[in-house]
């Protein structure tokens, strides 16, 4: 898909499950909402990878997996169209400043052009600063809208 230097971003197989698991692990463990489990986020990790609605992401490096980012189409009423709803942005800490994480956003954002999407939304923790300070230096803008989730 795209590459920077030492990086490739490219579509994940079901051979990177392991790496994708662990990267789950790492973003879990940064956000207070969600608790791993591996079994569960290795199932919710399947079914986006067969889902032809969306799209899992992966960087690599020498064959190594190093970061990763989900990415779900959605019908917008606000927009009238598609949107896409992008999730599980993560990359391994020895791996971060180094421009992992904006080339898995500009190759997640290309892949939401592709299915003429109008909008890509996000969900973050408000207590990540790192995550949101990146998100607002790559353009992302944050709006009045809050998450409420019932389960």
């Amino acid at each position: 898909m795209a590459s920077s230097g030492d990086i490739v971003i490219r579509q994940a197989q079901a051979a990177d499950l392991a790496d994708l698991t662990a990267l789950l692990q790492v973003l879990f463990g940064m956000e207070e909402d969600f608790s791993f489990d591996e079994a569960r986020q290795r199932q919710g990790l399947m079914l986006m990878l067969e889902n032809e609605q969306g799209v899992v992401l992966a960087a690599e490096n020498s064959g190594k997996v190093v970061g990763m980012s989900t990415g779900q189409l959605l019908i917008s009423t606000a927009e009238g169209g598609p949107a896409v709803l992008v999730e599980d942005v993560v990359v391994l800490p020895a791996w971060q400043d180094r421009g992992v994480g904006r080339l898995l956003m500009r190759a997640i954002a290309e892949w939401a052009a592709s299915k003429n999407a109008v909008r890509l939304q996000l969900l973050a923790d408000r207590n990540n600063k790192a995550a949101l300070s990146f998100y607002d230096k790559i353009g992302w803008q944050m709006t009045d809208l809050i998450c409420l989730r019932k389960t």
